[in-house]
């Protein structure tokens, strides 16, 4: 229900309203317009990479995951709320409250995950974890079906974008907050408090933490090669979320209405592909499943590239939602498999700075070409594809059973 929650987010600000409206309404269609949005967003998981290592810590250390899961879903809600005040040439403004809300959803994120291995065996993970990502694509059609229904009347209505615009955030707040409230009446904190280092402050038993995790690192050789993986083929997937409605606008000439029906339609697949690859995950196996859906990825950016007509574009659009769904279930129930007992939330979080990490990595190149080349998009796009390609040759190397054994010997070390 957390993941149904607080996909309308992403759906409405990072990937189809907000994004499009921050170029062609704040930043009023300049060239550097992508490229500010991309470094905004990078600049909020700056700040998340280097918190969220020691909220992992922390929440395992204290038990903390969901009394630190509560302020970060507040923080979120409130400021994708005040994005309602971001009109035309607002551009510090828009900045400012996209690095907060941002800044909250990425934390949020990566405790959420923390809970992943205690709602489900190993050899249920990947099951699980489409689950939540389908209902996840799902939550995120509700929001956009509401900012959409919305967005056509007040375009009957003879509204323009930074009128319609702003209310959409607001019914994306709105949503987060009533979507979230099962999660927090019925979700069970099962981690118990560990034994805590003497003399050592908060922040100091975090850090400590931290630092013997790092120590031992080279008994999680699998993780740490899996996670060089993620960084890669995730910077290409957070790039596609992040400038679909851009490239669809930019290079295809569609317009909101347009984009929002795609997203809808793009979402509807994604759920499909993280239900269905969930399962297919536990049967055939993480790195199979996963491979498949890079293969996937790598063929979705030719086509786009490539894309004249809707028709193909269309085409692409729906292999990216297949795909999407498919690769975020398998890497977060990967990640949970290869985690120890007593370090989830700190696994996790090292999974959640690997995926911010990416995040900087994949749109900024994205921005920077687009910049540099004066609005060639397609280029932008192609060679994005470089990052699945990397990924995927990454993915080769990684042994699963080896992976597993050594978060089952480590259990009682840790």
């Amino acid at each position: 229900m957390f993941d149904f929650a607080n996909s309308g987010y992403t759906t409405i600000v990072i990937t189809t309203i907000f994004n499009a409206y921050f170029v062609t309404v704040v930043v009023g269609n300049q060239d550097w317009g992508t490229f500010a949005w991309t470094v905004t967003l990078a600049v909020s998981y700056i700040f998340i990479i280097l918190t969220a290592p020691f909220l992992g810590a922390y929440a395992d250390a204290y038990a903390a995951k969901k009394r630190l899961l509560f302020l970060t879903t507040i923080g979120c809600i409130i400021f994708t709320a005040l994005l309602f005040f971001v009109g035309p040439g607002d551009l510090w403004l828009a900045v400012v409250l996209v690095i907060f809300a941002n800044f909250f959803f990425g934390s949020g994120e990566n405790l959420i995950a923390a809970f992943l291995p205690e709602l489900a065996q190993s050899k249920a993970l990947g099951k699980v974890s489409g689950w939540g990502w389908g209902l996840g694509y799902i939550g995120g059609m509700v929001s956009l079906g509401c900012s959409f229904a919305y967005v056509n009347w007040a375009q009957e209505q003879g509204q323009q974008a930074d009128q319609y615009v702003p209310v959409t955030l607001l019914i994306t707040a709105f949503l987060f907050a009533v979507s979230c409230v099962p999660t927090f009446l019925y979700l069970k904190e099962r981690a118990q408090p560990q034994p805590h280092l003497h003399n050592r402050s908060i922040v100091g038993e975090a850090f400590a933490r931290l630092v013997d995790t790092i120590k031992h690192v080279r008994d999680y050789r699998d993780l740490v090669r899996f996670l060089a993986c993620l960084i890669s083929y995730q910077a290409g997937i957070q790039t596609v979320v992040v400038t679909a409605a851009i490239y669809a606008q930019q290079v295809m000439s569609f317009d909101t209405s347009d984009t929002m029906l795609l997203v809808v339609v793009v979402n509807i697949t994604a759920a499909l592909g993280a239900f269905v690859f969930g399962y297919i995950q536990d049967k055939i196996g993480h790195i199979l499943t996963l491979a498949l859906t890079l293969i996937g990825w790598i063929v979705m950016v030719l086509l786009a590239w490539a894309a004249e007509d809707r028709t193909m574009f269309w085409f692409a659009a729906n292999i990216a939602g297949l795909c999407l769904g498919a690769s975020q279930s398998a890497g977060r129930a990967l990640v949970g498999y290869f985690s120890p007992v007593l370090r989830r939330a700190e696994f996790f979080g090292l999974w959640g700075l690997a995926v911010k990490l990416s995040s900087i990595l994949g749109p900024v190149t994205y921005g920077l070409v687009t910049w540099i080349s004066h609005g060639d998009h397609r280029l932008a796009m192609l060679i994005t594809g470089i990052y699945f390609i990397v990924g995927l040759v990454i993915l080769m190397g990684v042994n699963v059973k080896r992976g597993r054994q050594a978060a089952l010997r480590n259990k009682a070390i840790l």
